[in-house]
């Protein structure tokens, strides 16, 4: 397990010195879909991470953002995001990070998330605590939302902004407010951190949510989807917090979404 842990750390901190070399200078956009973005650099991290971690793990299976991956059979799999905040990344806005993580038979085991501009690297095992830069991290022990600062995302393929739209709204008013800083394994890390009370988000792949997901449990938070069901890679919504202020933010989510089938249904 520790062998596994220190050749993740190793890997995001070469792949993060990577993508600060693009950070400065021109770099080369594409389009998967609209308003979805890829750069050479994302790309280029990605080659680095699948080159190091085959090295160190041949067998094991590799889910990755840019298509990389390989299904070997394997009860190991790693969750690969080469560069997290891509738009942000692109448009010189300095929030973006690289996130791995290693499940067992589909439970995240191993994750760690790396933030080069910050020079912050978060990390955690399961079971082990949660990490920031070697020093143990918890989530805060805020117990009001009204007292809570929050986090959401907006991703430009998802179709149910309008709801979200919703959620920001009456949650902001709830709260001291609601951070977008447009990276969701950041996010997460924040939460763990205990900088932010709460983080939502309705569409993320697995890539996005592995590392930080484990980082909130193993600081003392919880991890959901939005109606308290237990946390899954392979669905879309994901929603954490301190654990303290969870349940109220639960039932704020389940009167919007009455509501909001009420009128989908007019």
């Amino acid at each position: 397990m520790e062998n596994f842990l220190d050749v993740a750390v190793g890997v995001a901190r070469e792949a993060g010195a990577f993508l600060k070399q693009f950070s400065k200078g021109p770099i080369e956009i594409f389009y998967k879909r609209k308003s979805d973005l890829v750069t050479e650099a994302d790309r280029g991290s990605e080659a680095l991470i699948l080159d190091r971690l085959h090295k160190h793990f041949p067998g094991h299976a590799v889910v990755a953002e840019e298509g990389g991956g390989a299904d070997t059979g394997s009860d190991y799999c790693w969750y690969i995001d080469p560069l997290d905040g891509t738009t942000n990344f692109a448009h010189g806005f300095p929030v973006y990070c690289v996130s791995i993580a290693l499940a067992y038979r589909g439970e995240v085991i191993a994750g760690v998330v790396y933030d080069p501009s910050r020079e912050e690297l978060f990390q955690a095992e399961r079971g082990a605590g949660a990490y920031l830069n070697n020093q143990r991290i918890r989530v805060s022990k805020t117990a009001n939302l009204s007292e809570g600062l929050l986090a959401t995302g907006f991703p430009p393929f998802a179709t149910n902004h309008d709801l979200n739209l919703q959620f920001f709204f009456k949650l902001t008013r709830l709260s001291h407010g609601i951070r977008r800083p447009g990276a969701a394994a950041l996010d997460l890390c924040s939460v763990a951190a205990g900088r932010f009370e709460g983080f939502w988000e309705l569409k993320l792949n697995s890539w996005d949510k592995a590392a930080g997901a484990l980082l909130v449990m193993e600081a003392g938070g919880r991890v959901t989807d939005l109606a308290g069901d237990p946390f899954s890679l392979q669905r879309d919504e994901i929603f954490a917090s301190n654990g303290l202020v969870h349940d109220e933010m639960l039932e704020t989510f389940s009167e919007i979404l009455e509501e909001y089938k009420k009128v989908e249904c007019g």
